[in-house]
C-alpha cells in the first residue's frame, strides 16, 4: 500500500468522484464520444502498512488485528453492500429504501476512508515534529505547534460517544482546522481534505486502556507519521482547490 492516500482515492472512497458514464456498443471517437467507462470494482480492505505488533506498546497487537481485520473490514463490506442495494434499487425502479441506503453509504464509506487514513497517520516509534510547509501552516492556523497539540488532544478526547479527532485542510479559507467527527460522517465541512485522523471509537483502545481514552489519545500523538501528513498536505495545496 502506498505510504499515503492520494487525493483522488480519498474523493473516490468518499463517494465524491465523478460518476462513470456507461456506454454500450461501438464508440466513435472521431465524433468526440466518450470511450467506454471501465467497470467499477468493489472496494477492498487495504493491508496495514506495518506489522500488527509494530505500534506496541501504544497500541497492542490484539487491538490492531481486531481493529483492522474485523472492524475496518466490516465497513468495507457495508460500503459494498450499500452500493449493491442501490444498484438493485435503480434496476428495479424502486427507491423506497433510498434514505436508509444513502445513510448506510455515508456511514460505511466514511468509515472506510477514515480508517485507511488512520493507519497512514501512525508510524512505529513516531517521527519528529512537523516541519516545512506543514509546520508553517500549523503555526499560521493555530498560532503554534503547542497550541495545535492542545486543541487536537482536547477535541479528540471530548468527541461525544464514538467518533474521530481530525486535522483537515479547508480550501475555501485555505487554512487548517481541528474537527471532531461523530460516528464517521457527522460534523464535517464539505470539501475539507482530512490529513490526520485519530480513531476514538472504543474498539480502537478499550481492550488496552479501558475507559482511559485520554491516555490513549496522548500516546497516539507520539506515534504520528508527520511526513505522511505533510505529503497529504502538499497534495491538498497542489490540487487547485485552494482560492487563487
Amino acid at each position: 500500500m502506498p505510504a499515503s492516500i492520494s487525493r483522488r482515492a480519498m474523493l473516490k472512497a468518499a463517494g465524491l468522484g465523478a460518476a462513470a458514464l456507461a456506454m454500450g456498443g461501438r464508440v466513435d471517437l472521431a465524433k468526440g464520444a466518450e470511450p467506454p467507462a471501465a467497470a467499477l470494482k468493489p472496494y477492498e480492505l487495504p493491508p496495514l502498512p506495518y506489522a500488527y505488533e509494530a505500534l506496541e506498546p501504544v497500541i497492542s497487537k490484539e487491538i490492531l488485528q481486531l481493529h483492522h481485520d474485523k472492524h475496518h473490514a466490516g465497513y468495507v463490506k457495508g460500503l459494498n453492500t450499500a452500493l449493491e442495494k442501490l444498484e438493485a434499487a435503480r434496476k428495479a425502479g424502486d427507491q423506497s429504501q433510498v434514505q436508509a441506503l444513502c445513510r448506510d453509504l455515508a456511514f460505511h464509506g466514511s468509515g472506510h476512508v477514515l480508517h485507511t487514513l488512520y493507519w497512514q497517520s501512525m508510524k512505529p516509534g513516531g517521527s519528529a515534529e512537523p516541519n516545512g510547509a506543514l509546520r508553517e501552516a500549523i503555526d499560521r492556523s493555530f498560532g503554534s505547534l503547542a497550541a495545535f497539540r492542545e486543541q487536537f488532544l482536547a477535541a479528540t478526547k471530548a468527541v461525544e460517544a464514538s467518533g474521530w479527532g481530525l486535522l483537515v485542510h479547508e480550501p475555501v479559507g485555505n487554512r487548517l482546522l481541528v474537527m471532531q467527527a461523530e460516528k464517521h460522517q457527522d460534523l464535517t465541512i464539505w470539501g475539507v481534505q482530512p490529513l490526520l485522523a485519530c480513531d476514538v471509537w472504543e474498539h480502537a483502545y478499550y481492550l488496552q486502556y479501558q475507559n482511559r481514552r485520554a491516555d490513549y489519545v496522548d500516546k497516539f500523538f507520539g506515534i504520528i507519521d508527520w511526513p505522511s501528513v505533510a505529503q497529504r498536505f502538499a497534495r491538498a495545496m497542489a490540487s487547485g482547490r485552494t482560492p487563487t
